[in-house]
């Protein structure tokens, strides 16, 4: 039996991708086990899919003055030798890598032990975790074709950003029991990220009353940021984050608010939901979100509206906007060229380890 080894956490957006390979890497018969953090994200999500998951210890390397800078590489350390440990029991013929600041001393480990890694950035520009990482990939998968010119000659290869094949497939009736909402008027869906955004949250319920007038109002908020003063209202429920039924809420979604990372905005693409991009600022990230969204404006899936520029009255006409128009942002996603990725990173998988 052929075995691998996913990896990836910290966001939903570094776990996501992995779990849509899984069914086919089941179908070719793959074990597979999933190496994470202690207590990430990703812990819940890969074990409540009955995968096999061992967690390390990982730090964060970050561009800015924390003390934890200080105290983290040694947990980075730690973590190598933890992942090493692991990798030599497991004996994996590859691994694949999804990115996050855990997968560093996993993919460092893979090679000190000569184990083939393939990893996959989903940004336009590589992301620090995955910068460290490109030295010891066999191959590099990337969303964006402008990615090719930060990656070494040879190693990139564009296949897009997997997508779970369950979200093709949501009821749009069992979304409506779900939500207690009536058929007869347009859904909002707003989506704060898997970690919330404070920015987001608190733009859209200060123009609650107006966009309730037009929407009915699925409120995704992250985790501790739900706001039990808008408990009962009307046309509007909110939840911290969904799993199993989000297929079934992005059927019954109209247009959709959304930060833009990029597994958000290729499943959005993917699904032909017209959206309002508002990507993390530039002060908050490294800037890779506002690429994301700006690219998507420029080939007309979608509008942007910067953080900074946040203003209630500016929201709600964006929103508005984007509804009456919706039907230009499908058409012009009807025309995007979208690949198969998880059939071509498998394919990749398994031609790597032939070699």
């Amino acid at each position: 039996m052929k075995r691998i080894i996913l990896t990836g956490g910290g966001t939903a957006g570094h776990v996501t991708p992995n779990i849509a390979l899984v069914p086919q890497l089941k179908q070719l018969g793959y074990d597979i086990q999933y190496i994470g953090s202690y207590d990430g994200i990703e812990k819940k999500l890969i074990e409540e899919m009955g995968i096999s998951y061992h967690g390390i210890a990982s730090g964060k390397l970050r561009r800015y003055f924390d003390l934890k800078n200080f105290s983290d590489p040694f947990r980075v350390a730690k973590g190598f030798f933890q992942a090493k440990k692991l990798l030599k029991q497991l004996k994996p013929d590859i691994i694949f890598s999804k990115g996050g600041f855990v997968t560093v001393p996993v993919v460092q480990a893979a090679k000190n032990l000569h184990i083939p890694v393939i990893i996959h950035e989903s940004d336009m520009t590589p992301g620090l975790a995955n910068r460290l990482a490109i030295p010891a990939a066999s191959k590099v998968c990337c969303n964006f074709p402008e990615t090719i010119s930060h990656l070494p000659e040879g190693k990139a290869v564009v296949t897009g950003c997997p997508i779970r094949s369950e979200l093709r497939s949501g009821s749009r009736l069992a979304a409506l029991k779900f939500c207690g909402f009536s058929a007869d008027k347009p859904v909002l869906l707003i989506i704060g990220g898997s970690l919330g955004s404070v920015a987001v949250n608190n733009a859209v319920r200060s123009i609650l009353p107006q966009l309730l007038q037009k929407f009915q109002i699925i409120h995704l908020c992250g985790k501790g940021n739900i706001d039990e003063s808008f408990a009962g209202t009307p046309g509007y429920v909110q939840y911290e984050y969904i799993k199993q039924e989000l297929a079934d809420l992005f059927a019954l979604a109209d247009v959709v608010v959304s930060r833009a990372g990029a597994n958000a905005i290729c499943e959005l693409l993917e699904l032909r939901k017209p959206a309002l991009l508002i990507p993390l600022s530039a002060a908050a990230s490294r800037g890779d979100q506002i690429l994301n969204a700006k690219s998507f404006k420029k080939q007309g899936f979608s509008d942007m509206l910067e953080e900074e520029q946040i203003t209630p009255d500016l929201l709600l006409e964006k929103i508005t906007s984007l509804f009456d128009n919706r039907q230009t942002y499908i058409t012009a996603m009807e025309k995007s060229s979208s690949s198969d990725a998880v059939s071509t990173i498998v394919s990749l998988i398994e031609t790597t380890i032939s070699k």
